[in-house]
């Protein structure tokens, strides 16, 4: 060999050992990948090792989807959403769940399902096995009832469990299990106060129920609303009756502040009456006051004798 190859030679060599040394702890990893149809290479292992991604769950999860049968699962999708701080075997598991109940989800729309914080496992479940919650719930918002007064003025007080499933279409960006309990919490209240009467609530409950599905409050949320059902209704206080007497003691009270507003009035004016009726007398003394003196002034002068006077 030509002394001008040595370096060359030993520079390979130690590349050599190194891909071994890189390889030794990821042989069983390839040979899983190898036997069961996964076709992941030695370099791609040692690479997937060299940009800190960890090869065993990479092989697993292309293992699973090649078992699943999953065509659009990738190594190279995979890899990207490792480093995408995605759940990859978490993702995996809910296209295999979605194919077998042919829900009809992609890798695209799982992983972007993963990536924005929900859990597509337990979505690909709900969607396929609904759940029922409360509403409202009360270990959220501490109420146990849904309180509506019907045209009547009688308060009713409703529970009721609504079965929903997940939307994976509208799951990235969907309104969460909140928006769906306050919705169907005000669909149900204004159901009752639309009801001319308590006792057509009592006897069909299910009005309430079918007017609020057909508002179509699952809109732009990620579940859809399979079902809504009166759990329990109970009968409150006549809220009419007290509006009423609260209405008519307002009323009384008014009147009472207007009755004494003119009895005040009255008092006044009766106040400037008697005194200008003592400014009248002050005046009329006044003007007698002053005869007595017209009469010694016309003495005086001479035109008034005593005889004029008698």
């Amino acid at each position: 060999m030509h002394p001008a190859l040595w370096p060359v030679v030993f520079i390979g060599g130690l590349l050599f050992l190194v891909f071994l040394w890189l390889l030794v702890p990821l042989f069983p990893t390839w040979i899983r990948s190898l036997t069961s149809g996964a076709k992941i290479g030695p370099l791609k292992l040692v690479l997937m090792r060299l940009m800190k991604i960890n090869p065993h769950v990479v092989v697993q999860a292309r293992i699973m989807a090649v078992q699943a049968g999953l065509a659009d699962v990738e190594t190279r999708s995979l890899e990207a959403h490792y480093l995408a701080g995605g759940n990859i075997l978490r993702v995996v598991q809910a296209l295999i769940a979605a194919t077998r109940a042919r829900l009809g989800l992609n890798w695209d729309t799982a992983a972007a399902i993963d990536l924005a914080g929900r859990d597509v496992l337990d979505a690909v479940r709900t969607s396929v096995d609904p759940k029922v919650i409360d509403c409202p719930d009360p270990s959220r918002h501490g109420r146990t009832t849904l309180d509506g007064v019907a045209k009547n003025g009688i308060q009713l007080k409703a529970r009721a469990r609504v079965t929903v499933r997940t939307n994976l279409s509208q799951l990235v960006g969907g309104a969460t299990e909140e928006t769906v309990i306050a919705r169907v919490g005000e669909g149900i209240v204004s159901a009752i106060g639309s009801s001319d009467s308590h006792e057509r609530v009592l006897e069909q409950p299910m009005l309430i129920a079918r007017a609020v599905l057909d508002k179509g409050l699952d809109s732009q949320t990620a579940f859809e609303i399979v079902s809504i059902d009166i759990a329990d209704i109970d009968v409150g206080e006549n809220v009419g009756a007290r509006l009423q007497a609260d209405q008519a003691e307002a009323d009384m009270r008014v009147a009472r502040a207007k009755a004494e507003e003119r009895r005040a009035q009255a008092v006044a004016q009766e106040q400037e009456m008697k005194a200008e009726t003592v400014e009248n007398r002050a005046e009329v003394v006044l003007a007698e006051a002053e005869v007595p003196q017209a009469m010694a002034n016309a003495f005086q002068q001479g035109n008034l004798r005593a005889e004029d006077s008698i």
